[in-house]
């Protein structure tokens, strides 16, 4: 899947988990400080991501550094994507 596409079903799982639109973002949105990103919040976004873009997430894997911005976490999940395929 294309960085494009991920990043848009990022979007969308933001957009539901938080309950509202989310506006523009850009690789340097912040997830906690801009859009209020919180610990239950994280959790509901990775179960949202696992099922739209059909991944596993490994939480052995993750650190504060994923969620640190949009294109942290698009860069993630666009790797693990590819690992998947490999």
């Amino acid at each position: 899947m294309e960085q494009q596409k991920v990043a848009e079903h990022i979007r969308i799982s933001l957009e539901a988990v938080l309950g509202r639109e989310v506006g523009e973002l850009t690789p340097e949105t912040r997830l906690f400080e801009e859009l209020a990103l919180d610990s239950t919040s994280v959790l509901e976004l990775l179960m949202s991501l696992e099922d739209t873009v059909g991944m596993e997430i490994d939480p052995d894997e993750l650190d504060a550094d994923v969620f640190r911005s949009f294109g942290s976490l698009s860069d993630y999940v666009t790797n693990q994507l590819r690992k998947a395929a490999a």
